[in-house]
């Protein structure tokens, strides 16, 4: 079974680029595609979130995959070495006609997925080394990490009460009052304030009625 998969960011793009070059692709190498898969979603997106990775737990060995370019698998390289280690896991045969590479089950695609497997691990480790030297500056700087405890908490029960906040102000409650009754304080109020104008507008209301 010979399978053309296509990928595109958006459903405004067309795939039919993709699939021409596949197309011509086989035709040289008188390779018939069996089947067309085409996902619509960022590469970004892991492969088990796309129809690729039912693609995958479908395919079986001595199968065949073929794509325009690596890039089409996945935008991140740690996400395409697992890719190719699936499929070379599998038996099954990856081809990219930009590239031009082949990954089957011979002795040069198996050095070639493991320096593909090489500089994702070193990638993995540079991205570890960049995130623990961002943090370690930002403690050294003084900066408080994490989110603070308790705060989103308390923004969603202010949100599921906010018609009684609502109704608290028409009876020209304060803020102060609001807060009291809820235990929380005014920053976390003034957040929530600014996320619901129906909140903001009972709140100008009642200030409105005081200043008359």
């Amino acid at each position: 079974m010979v399978t053309g998969y296509l990928r595109v960011s958006t459903g405004k793009q067309h795939p039919a680029n993709q699939q021409d070059e596949i197309i011509r692709f086989a035709k040289e190498r008188n390779i018939t595609v069996d089947s067309w898969i085409t996902d619509v979603a960022s590469g970004k997106k892991s492969e088990r979130d796309r129809k690729l990775g039912g693609l995958l737990r479908r395919m079986k060995r001595g199968d065949t995959l073929i794509v325009t370019e690596v890039s089409r698998l996945s935008r991140t390289l740690t996400e395409v070495m697992y890719i190719m280690g699936r499929c070379l896991e599998k038996g099954i045969n990856l081809y990219t006609t930009k590239e031009g590479y082949v990954f089957d089950n011979s002795i040069n695609s198996k050095v070639l997925c493991f320096a593909f497997g090489l500089v994702a691990e070193i990638e993995r480790n540079l991205i570890s080394l960049r995130t623990k030297e961002a943090l370690a500056l930002r403690k050294a700087e003084g900066i408080k990490l994490g989110r603070r405890k308790g705060t989103c908490v308390k923004q969603n029960y202010l949100s599921e009460h906010r018609q009684e906040i609502i109704r608290l102000f028409n009876r020209d409650c304060s803020v102060t009052d609001v807060c009291r009754r809820f235990n929380v304080s005014r920053e976390t109020f003034n957040n929530f304030r600014k996320k619901y104008a129906s909140v903001e507008k009972a709140l100008r209301a009642k200030e409105a009625r005081r200043t008359k």
